[in-house]
């Protein structure tokens, strides 16, 4: 069982920057990649980027390619997700999750969630 717990969420002017983290516990595997996701009002959960624990291999939505950065710490077991340039468009709960490698860069549907964070963007 891996648990996540996602920080770093809240109101930002169009044009700036938040820096949201994910922590692990739990039972974790080398193997293991962690994604963050979001959910906008009425909208699909959608893909945002995701970071493998041991290679450290990256992979982003064309949405945020050149705004967001994923990064980790793996002796602390948190990746974070710094987004520069957000724009309204970017309001969503946004979710870290965590599964194996090839589940989460290829299925994109990892089983193990954390509960979300607000982020909300004003223009």
């Amino acid at each position: 069982q891996v648990r996540l717990v996602e920080s770093g969420g809240g109101l930002v002017q169009a044009g700036g920057s938040l820096r949201l983290s994910c922590a692990a516990s739990g039972r974790t595997f080398s193997n293991y990649a962690t994604a963050w996701f979001r959910r906008a009002p009425g909208k699909e959960r959608q893909f945002v980027a995701a970071i493998a624990w041991t290679s450290g291999s990256t992979e982003y939505a064309n949405a945020v390619k050149d705004r967001f950065t994923v990064s980790r710490d793996n002796a602390k077991k948190e990746v974070y997700l710094q987004m520069n340039s957000l724009k309204p468009e970017d309001t969503a709960v946004y979710y870290c999750a965590a599964d194996h490698e090839r589940v989460v860069f290829i299925t994109k549907r990892p089983g193990f969630w954390g509960q979300g964070t607000q982020v909300t963007v004003s223009s």
